[in-house]
């Protein structure tokens, strides 16, 4: 972001306003101060390009999240599938 003081943006506006593009904005200050930010007119944006231009939007990710290996043994025990069954039921 380039930054110009208002009596440059005075003196030489039309150097300034060529230095606005669609990816940089101009910073004018106020003795020293930031006062205003001038910016190109971006009517086709969308408020996630905004974000995406602004760092703080990352469009997902193309590539699927990866499944965890299945595990060879299996998980339950018989035993521990009737017990949890019977447990269901009330059968405890």
């Amino acid at each position: 972001m380039t930054t110009v003081s208002k009596r440059e943006l005075n003196q030489q506006t039309a150097a300034v306003l060529a230095r606005v593009t669609d990816s940089e904005d101009v910073l004018v200050t106020e003795r020293g101060v930031p006062r205003w930010r001038v910016a190109s007119a971006r009517l086709s944006e969308t408020a996630l390009s905004r974000l995406e231009r602004a760092g703080r939007y990352a469009p997902p990710s193309t590539t699927p999240a990866p499944w965890p290996a299945p595990s060879a043994e299996p998980t339950y025990t018989l035993e521990a599938v009737d017990a949890l069954l019977d447990e269901t039921r009330g059968e405890h």
